[in-house]
């Protein structure tokens, strides 16, 4: 079978969000190299990598054309000075087999085991699994902004709670949430792909289709949730979305209800902080490495 490889080369604060984006387009799998040609493993959560620069390399299928993509992802991180992409045709490899080998079940909060199909996991009667297969359109969920955002979900949601994924990509937080015990998921994302990768990933972990809906933001409106809003919104994308939405959010959260904001850059924290002031108070602030997740909570209207 012939492939195509798309190869970026950026920063290693940008590379998971690339590498998701990538498979929110349709590549297969993901692979991350430094700039030696050396396999990058994922760091454990908490830990601080080592890598600068980062060869994200994606196969697609020849099939695919991908020079829209590659137009795409250089208007979507446009802020970015540092990337260059390249497209290269390939021969058949097996692109999965480090993936196999290194990637282990992650547990976060004490509460909920990310873990392959090919793992063995015992969880306590207290924990919740939920299936995740690292190159099926999935992020890893072991990216800080996305670690970050699946402990706070782990810690401190509440059964019973309708949630907002906006920004869901693939559905990893948003699956997450149900499994959790959330009552109901709005999974909104600006790619048709991305909620078309929700929806499979959704079925992988067995979960009841009546209990989230998968939309384009001009499909969704607050009458979907109710009169009084969500419980919690959680939001991973990048930072300037992050404040241009701050509107929005504040409409779409109840009083009292929890915002959870990360794909933020430590020193884009305090601009997004500013951005939400009018609405919102805020509770903590984690970090981890480079990375920033704001958590707040709704004034009252």
């Amino acid at each position: 079978m012939a492939w195509l490889e798309l190869k970026v080369i950026t920063t290693r604060q940008h590379a998971e969000l690339i590498g998701d984006y990538l498979n929110e387009v349709g590549a297969l799998a993901i692979t991350l190299r430094d700039g030696k040609d050396q396999p990058i493993l994922e760091p454990g959560v908490g830990e601080t990598p080592l890598w600068q620069d980062v060869h994200v390399i994606a196969l697609f299928d020849a099939g695919i054309e991908l020079e829209p993509v590659r137009e795409q992802l250089l208007v979507q991180f446009d802020e970015l000075n540092d990337i260059s992409v390249k497209i290269d045709p390939l021969e058949d490899q097996d692109w999965t087999a480090t993936w196999r080998e290194h990637f282990e079940p992650m547990l976060f909060a004490d509460r909920l085991w990310v873990h392959a199909d090919w793992h063995e996991v015992n969880a306590r009667e207290n924990q919740v699994k939920m299936l995740l297969n690292p190159g099926l359109a999935f992020g890893t969920g072991t990216h800080p902004t996305t670690a970050m955002c699946l402990n706070w979900l782990a810690g401190h949601l509440n059964p019973g709670s309708r949630v907002i994924d906006f920004g869901c990509g693939s559905g990893i937080l948003a699956i997450a949430a149900l499994k959790l015990g959330a009552h109901y998921v709005h999974c909104i994302d600006i790619d048709p792909q991305a909620l078309e990768a929700m929806h499979y990933n959704a079925k992988q972990n067995e979960l009841d289709p009546s209990c989230y809906q998968a939309v384009l933001p001009e499909q969704f409106t607050i009458s979907d949730i109710t009169s009084t809003g969500a419980d919690v919104l959680v939001a991973n994308i990048l930072a300037n979305p992050l404040i241009g939405l701050a509107p929005q959010f504040a409409s779409l959260v109840k009083a009292g209800g929890m915002l959870v904001l990360s794909g933020i850059l430590v020193e884009q924290a305090e601009r997004v902080q500013t951005a939400y002031l009018d609405h919102f108070d805020l509770v903590e602030l984690q970090q981890d490495d480079e990375w920033v997740c704001v958590i707040a909570q709704r004034k009252a209207y």
